[in-house]
């Protein structure tokens, strides 16, 4: 926990409220969760629990692998400098924009949840000539972990049923353009009990083997999950798993022998667990109040910053805790039931469920919330009543590493600009700058580079397509919509950044391609 002096400088210099994330507390849960699980196996960091660059950063450079599940998260895990061809590309809706940027980029495995979602990701690598490998994800029959919040095991959106996987045997092996690599699970998610978990992932090991007998599959991906926890608003360690190595690689030896030699790739996925306990909340009280027995203390953050989705009622009720910083010293006074609520126009607007055991708070006073490292401030409300997000400071050996700021940005969609038919002289345009608004392109093509590019407004065909926003990402993303809304492949040869300068060379391109 920061003490009062540090927090008294960090809230000076870059405001209340705030998120601090300690480095050496991520790299420490990333040593400790290699000592748990079976030598030899890849841990993925869920960039779901918190996407901060710094935070996956350190991760990759302590060996993690990047677990996506948004072109927004690979676009990350890219700037960070993940390995795309390394990642592992998972979520219940991938539409078929992302999964031909995920493969243009170089993602190579991709969790598939459906028949459908099967057909999609081949879709997309045949269009770009390519084979990728897909892990089936499974909703198990059994569930014998009895702790954490359940994601399989039951009536759910996510994965397959065994019995499903079974009776469409043939029309998965029928799917041209994928290779079905292996299988993932993830039955359980912030689990404390050692014995549940380790009985879940046997589990998970024994239906994998069958279901690789059953549907013919060499397994060369085998996905675990994760459920590793960690407190989350309140004091609090994060949990050991000292008695999980020894059963689970034994469970691998008997099942999958060729994963110690690499022939089967083992994953063990973890968000909140290598992240949760680096976050502390710094904030404020800024008003103290007493209403018909009840003491409120009004902070100057809310689920704005905080368990946005736990005020509407959406996760596990929440329990957080406030350390006080007084500043004067301590404070002997007895705790006082208090709820901490925020400065939104809400009743929803409460950080945990019911009332939270603090010493007497003073208007103007700092409080510290732990442990709010994982789903935190991208997890919350960020733009209910247009409030700036929360700083967020990075530190690491006592010195700061960054401080930044999320913002919400609107950005105009701009109407595809009536364009020319190709062909047709622009002489009959009023101004030369009516000219440069407008092409011989098609209104596809404006459509797209608006779609692509929403700042690319108006498409004159000089407007410079970097300043617009193309980095190269979104060059990838540019280039599948083009590709796909005019079904051809542009040549590698064509991708020059002086193609890609502006909308008249860039049509020139695909003008090219049309030709072919």
């Amino acid at each position: 926990m920061i003490d009062a002096e540090r927090a008294a400088a960090l809230i000076a210099d870059y405001g209340s409220p705030m998120y601090v994330y300690d480095l050496d507390r991520v790299r420490r849960a990333l040593s400790d969760l290699r000592d748990t699980v079976p030598a030899g196996a890849t841990v993925l960091y869920s960039l779901k629990a918190n996407p901060h660059i710094d935070l996956v950063r350190t991760l990759l450079a302590g060996g993690c692998q990047a677990e996506v599940s948004s072109s927004g998260e690979l676009a990350t895990a890219l700037a960070a400098g993940a390995d795309p061809a390394e990642m592992f590309y998972t979520g219940p809706g991938k539409t078929a924009v992302e999964v031909r940027t995920a493969i243009a980029a170089g993602v190579g495995t991709f969790s598939v949840e459906s028949l459908v979602d099967l057909e999609r990701v081949a879709e997309a690598a045949r269009s770009l000539g390519r084979v990728v490998d897909c892990a089936l994800r499974v909703n198990g029959a059994d569930a014998p972990g009895g702790a954490g919040m359940r994601m399989t095991g039951e009536a759910s959106q996510f994965g397959a049923d065994v019995e499903v996987l079974l009776s469409l045997r043939d029309a998965l092996r029928a799917v041209s353009g994928v290779r079905l690599a292996g299988f993932h699970f993830f039955p359980l998610t912030n689990a404390y009990d050692e014995h549940s978990l380790v009985a879940e992932m046997r589990g998970s090991i024994a239906t994998a083997a069958t279901l690789a007998e059953a549907l013919g599959i060499e397994v060369r991906v085998l996905d675990l999950g994760g459920g590793f926890g960690c407190p989350f608003a309140k004091e609090g360690e994060r949990p050991r798993y000292p008695g999980l190595r020894e059963p689970v690689t034994a469970a691998l030896d008997e099942r999958f022998p060729a994963w110690r030699s690499g022939g089967t790739r083992v994953f063990f996925e973890s968000g909140r667990h290598l992240v949760g306990d680096s976050g502390t909340l710094l904030c404020t009280v800024s008003d103290v109040k007493d209403s018909r027995g009840s003491r409120f203390a009004v902070l100057d953050t809310g689920i704005n910053h905080l368990g946005g989705l736990s005020g509407i009622g959406r996760l596990l009720p929440l329990s957080a805790t406030a350390l006080p910083f007084p500043a004067g010293g301590g404070d002997d006074s007895p705790a006082v039931k208090t709820r901490l609520v925020g400065p939104l126009c809400t009743p929803a607007d409460t950080l945990g469920r019911g009332a939270a055991d603090v010493p007497p708070v003073r208007v103007g006073q700092t409080l510290a919330i732990p442990n709010v490292g994982a789903y935190g401030a991208t997890a919350s409300l960020i733009g209910f009543l247009s409030r700036p997000g929360a700083a967020e400071v990075v530190v690491s050996g006592g010195s700061v590493v960054s401080a930044s700021r999320l913002c919400l940005v609107r950005e105009p969609i701009a109407k595809p600009v009536k364009s020319v038919e190709p062909g047709k002289s622009v002489e009959a345009v009023e101004s030369v700058e009516a000219a440069m608004e407008t092409a011989v392109w098609d209104e596809r093509f404006a459509a797209v580079l608006t779609e692509a590019l929403p700042r690319l407004s108006p498409v004159r065909a000089d407007a410079s397509l970097r300043a617009a926003g193309l980095d190269s990402l979104a060059l990838v993303d540019l280039l599948v919509r083009l590709e796909e809304a005019y079904d051809v492949t542009i040549s590698d040869d064509d991708l020059s950044q002086e193609a890609f300068a502006t909308p008249a060379s860039l049509w020139g391109v695909v003008s090219a391609a049309l030709a072919r």
